[in-house]
């Protein structure tokens, strides 16, 4: 058994083609991601990869629609969102493939 903390690797990615890494691989990345209220991300897309984001707590917009707990939302490579942070939000990412660069802001 080992242990390990979200803190200790970039932006809460755990798994993926980066150091540090869980488990490193080019096939896809899983995050999990803690926002404060308030926070926001700018509107963006991924050209290659599918970006899936599980809201595990908390409340969020993306793209003017409300999202929530248990929420599973998949965003298609050329589809673009935002984020909104309503409240304190817990989310679980995975991307795939794991593709260096593949964000780009609109």
């Amino acid at each position: 058994m080992n242990l390990t903390k979200i803190k200790d690797y970039f932006k809460g990615w755990v798994v993926g083609n980066f150091n540090p890494s869980l488990f490193q691989t080019k096939d896809f990345e899983v995050a999990v991601k803690y926002y404060k209220e308030g926070d926001y991300e700018p509107k963006h897309h991924h050209k290659v990869a599918t970006e899936i984001t599980i809201i595990t707590k908390g409340n969020v917009v993306m793209n003017g629609i409300s999202y929530t707990e248990g929420d599973v939302i998949t965003i298609e490579p050329g589809d673009s969102t935002d984020f909104k942070v309503l409240d304190d939000t817990t989310t679980t990412v995975i991307k795939f493939p794991c593709v260096a660069g593949d964000k780009y802001i609109d």
